[in-house]
């Protein structure tokens, strides 16, 4: 049970990621996932796993101005956010 709770986490923050990035255009987030596929060698659900991954690569692409993507991220986990796991992810995306 407690897997399948952690994969279901998983993947609703690879699913907040992804939607937040194409809200803002598929160009910016082929090259999110390109970037974090050269680099890092992994993708969109490996950044729950690995969330300072991401944070790297959007600080990267958009410098200070990941900070808006950071909280629409965060936005969209909003019913989630009182999960430690959740919490812990926006925590480091966010630093």
């Amino acid at each position: 049970m407690n897997l399948d709770k952690e994969q279901l986490r998983k993947a609703l923050v690879s699913l907040s990621v992804e939607r937040t990035l194409l809200k803002i255009g598929k160009p910016v987030y082929d090259k999110v996932v390109k970037q974090l596929s050269r680099e890092y060698d992994c993708y969109l659900p490996d950044c729950y796993e690995y969330p300072e991954y991401l944070n790297k690569v959007l600080k990267k692409i958009f410098g200070n101005s990941y900070i808006p993507i950071v909280e629409a991220i965060k936005n969209e986990l909003d019913d989630q956010l009182m999960e430690k796991p959740i919490e812990i992810f926006i925590s480091a995306i966010s630093e």
